[in-house]
């Protein structure tokens, strides 16, 4: 092994780095590296590999396997890792059926090395859009129970709902640590327009194909908007993802081809800021979330937002003033894009107070903050157990 250095081991839900693809993720590695000598992040099988070294000291090691020899994967790899280097703290990106999370408490049982249960959102909470969301919530439970006298901390990315929620379900408040996820680049998201911002729309979405991200409700939404006298609406949907064949048989089946764009990735940030601007509302639909990071990221580029009450969003967005919340349901929304997309002054007043103060959100400050929390709970740690 070798001597000393700040490295960490992040035990990851992704699959697109590795692949070439510059998401969210790919983002976060790129100003978190700052913080740390070494990253190594164990992954999930990607449909190709471009790279395994990105940001000169971010390593990626992804299996060739399924799911189901993943956390044998990932205990060889951390182990093996482990052996050469040590590691301040071993992050786990935990979702049903939490193999990360296994894999993660075999890791730290073998070495000592502290690892941190990162619930980024809780499928179901607060409201379940699938049989297999209701399925998630108790397995998510479960494995909190489980996971109570064996992972350092809890680590959420929101200060009320999922605090709140694990603390219902037992974990002490001190053993829950807000670090949130939620980073701007405010240099980017802004809101001055660029010559080759995209045409205009006026409602988007922008996220994965999957039952909690609401399209199928909003489109029924749309639906019900074109039988009402508010002149042509247009919805530009951003994502793929596995409801991708129910959304087009949707859009067939009532006749809103014309009123419906698809694009299913945009592979620069740059680009999807001119998205954001090109809109006159972005629509969030998700009936659970950790984030959503596209709120903030809208807002920032000056275009109002119409969102459900979920995660961060309480936090973001006063009804009326800044934005527009509604109560999950397709009758509300209906309303509310109605109300949004037919009063003049309505949108004029909402843009007008727009970005408002983002500053708690700049990239560099979030990833900062991040990177020494996760050293403070490894520190206290191994206080504790010394």
């Amino acid at each position: 092994m070798t001597d000393g250095g700040q490295n960490i081991l992040m035990v990851s839900a992704d699959r697109w780095v590795v692949a070439g693809e510059q998401g969210p993720f790919h983002t976060m590695l790129e100003g978190f590296s700052r913080h740390w000598d070494r990253i190594d992040v164990i992954g999930l099988r990607p449909d190709s590999i471009e790279a395994t070294q990105v940001f000169g000291n971010v390593h990626l090691h992804h299996p060739t396997t399924g799911k189901l020899a993943q956390p044998g994967f990932i205990e060889r790899t951390g182990r093996r890792l482990a052996s050469e280097r040590p590691y301040v703290v071993i992050t786990s990106h935990d979702y049903n059926p939490f193999y990360n999370g296994l894999g993660s408490w075999r890791i730290s049982r073998a070495t000592g090395i502290p690892y941190v249960a990162e619930i980024h959102h809780v499928p179901g909470h607060p409201r379940p859009a699938s049989a297999r969301e209701r399925l998630d919530r108790v397995a998510t439970r479960a494995y909190v129970k489980w996971a109570g006298s064996r992972a350092a901390a809890f680590r959420v990315v929101n200060a009320v709902e999922l605090p709140e929620l694990l603390k219902r379900w037992g974990v002490p408040a001190e053993r829950i640590e807000v670090l949130p996820s939620l980073y701007l680049d405010l240099e980017t998201f802004v809101p001055e327009p660029r010559d080759d911002d995209p045409e205009p729309c006026d409602l988007l979405m922008v996220g994965r194909l999957v039952p909690n991200k609401g399209h199928l409700q909003v489109l029924e939404a749309l639906r019900r908007l074109r039988n009402r006298a508010i002149g042509e609406v247009r919805l530009r949907i951003i994502g793929r993802g596995p409801l991708e064949g129910a959304l087009e048989r949707f859009i067939r089946q009532h006749g809103l081809q014309g009123h419906v764009e698809r694009v299913p990735w945009v592979a620069e940030v740059s680009g999807l800021a001119g998205h954001y601007r090109s809109a006159r509302y972005l629509v969030c639909a998700s009936t659970s979330e950790g984030g959503p990071r596209i709120v903030a990221e809208a807002m920032a580029c000056g275009t109002p937002v119409v969102s459900t009450t979920v995660g961060v969003v309480p936090e973001l967005i006063d009804d009326g003033r800044n934005g527009l919340l509604y109560d999950g349901t397709t009758n509300h929304l209906t309303l509310r894009l109605q109300r949004a997309l037919a009063d003049a002054a309505l949108e004029t007043r909402l843009g007008g107070v727009l970005p408002g103060d983002l500053s708690s959100l700049r990239h560099a400050d979030v990833l900062e903050h991040l990177a020494d929390g996760l050293k403070r709970i490894a520190a206290a740690h191994r206080a504790r157990k010394s």
